[in-house]
């Protein structure tokens, strides 16, 4: 069961400022302990966390450089696509000495 948020915002934490999700605004007083620069925002409607990512680059909090960067970064995190690593092909290596020598042996023998 995915957990459904009703409001989203940025703030500012001792490592930066980061994506916050909550289910109501009283988590601004729990953020005010340790966090400034709190912008948080009642939602829409309930969302869980890629959701809230995708709507939070929709609003003004955006159009902040230093929110624009937390909002990417979370993006990044919740709404990453899944890559697939390709295999290089394979190198050719390099044909040993007796493969040579066999060759050159056969096409003596072709002259011959």
């Amino acid at each position: 069961m995915t957990k459904l948020f009703k409001v989203g915002g940025v703030s500012k934490s001792k490592s930066g400022y980061k994506v916050r999700f909550a289910t109501d605004l009283a988590r601004v007083k729990i953020l005010a302990k340790t966090d400034t620069d709190i912008q948080l925002m009642d939602l829409p409607e309930a969302m869980d966390k890629p959701q809230l990512v995708t709507y939070l680059k929709s609003t003004e909090l955006y159009n902040n450089p230093v929110y624009k960067e937390a909002i990417d970064t979370a993006d990044a995190k919740y709404n990453a696509v899944a890559t697939v690593k390709v295999k290089a092909p394979a190198k050719k290596s390099a044909p040993s000495m007796d493969a040579i020598k066999a060759r050159a042996e056969a096409k003596d023998a072709e002259n011959a």
